[in-house]
């Protein structure tokens, strides 16, 4: 079926919307462990890139599991088709000339290969948020490693599934240490000589 389909040249392209915006497009990928701080530092990044004029848009567990993945479980195999999903959205979003902030525990260091491949190098930034088990555990926002301990939830990542650390991220985030204003900012400010159009 793949050799019929046959993509439509439109007249208004992926630079034409960077103009427009006034920035280039790319994927800030936030990685790790659940309660780790993710969506939390994603949320004052995105807030801070916003009032800089920059257009965003967050994706995260709660918006796609809920819509876009809720017929997925939390296998190995519906995580790797979760993050395929994911990428693959998030690859639309950079062509629409938006700056896409992505927040998955995404444990699998071959799924998050497999976004960078998707998405390319040049508009992928990966930022490990690296907390933890113990600090994610006295945190538990959601109750979800109480569940995962009592066995009511399964494949838990920390728990009774493994979490592959990235080797060498473009940011890592040491939650215990740094504050989240502290690390929005410093994301943010490796992030603008990204965004910023050549012509500036």
């Amino acid at each position: 079926m793949s050799d019929h389909i046959i993509p439509h040249s439109y007249q208004v392209s992926i630079s034409h919307r960077k103009t427009l915006n006034g920035h280039n497009s790319l994927l800030l990928w936030f990685t790790g462990l659940s309660g780790s701080g993710k969506s939390t530092i994603a949320n004052v990044v995105e807030r801070k890139l916003f009032d800089l004029g920059i257009k965003t848009y967050t994706l995260d567990g709660d918006n796609i599991r809920k819509g876009l993945n809720k017929n997925l479980s939390f296998s190995p195999e519906d995580r790797a088709e979760n993050i395929r999903r994911i990428a693959e959205t998030a690859n639309l979003m950079i062509d629409a000339g938006i700056v896409v902030l992505g927040a998955f525990v995404s444990p699998y260091k071959k799924d998050r290969q497999n976004i960078k491949a998707i998405v390319t190098e040049v508009n992928f930034v990966e930022i490990y948020v690296n907390t933890s088990i113990k600090e994610c555990e006295r945190r538990d926002v959601k109750g979800l490693y109480k569940k995962a301990r009592a066995g009511e939830i399964k494949n838990m990542t920390g728990i009774s599934a493994p979490y592959e650390a990235p080797e060498n991220p473009d940011i890592e985030i040491k939650t215990e240490r740094e504050t989240v204003e502290d690390a929005a900012q410093r994301i943010v400010e490796y992030i603008i000589p990204k965004i910023k159009l050549q012509n500036e």
